[in-house]
């Protein structure tokens, strides 16, 4: 048990000195810094000219479809980094596999650009 504590003591401390380093960042800005906000500096900002419309309003479900396509294509290509750093080690059954899975990827693909899931109008 003792050895298996001292294995995690230095991420601890590293821990430790992140969040003291991030503390005194922040607590020195709130020191230095005159914390003077007028009228401007609190009102909302979008894009350098005035909220023209409510921000609660629906918004198209195509922004949606493009947001959560765009989530799982680029998590599925972060598979490729480890697979590649341990393509030495995993050999050939490894390497098909993935190549499997770029297939399938790449038929999802074009699957969805055919329905036009990626066109926006």
């Amino acid at each position: 048990m003792d050895n298996y504590l001292q294995e995690y003591f230095p991420i601890l401390v590293f821990l430790g000195i992140a969040l003291s380093i991030a503390g005194a960042i922040v607590l020195g800005s709130l020191i230095i810094v005159p914390q003077k906000p007028d009228i401007e500096k609190n009102s909302s900002y979008e894009c350098g000219f005035e909220a023209f419309d409510n921000a609660r309003n629906k918004f198209d479900v195509r922004f949606y479809l493009v947001a959560i396509l765009f989530i799982i294509f680029d998590l599925e290509v972060a598979f490729l980094f480890p697979w590649a750093i341990s393509l030495g080690e995993i050999g050939v059954f490894g390497f098909w596999s993935m190549i499997i899975f770029l297939i399938v990827l790449t038929i999802g693909f074009i699957y969805e650009w055919r329905q036009g899931a990626l066109e926006w109008e």
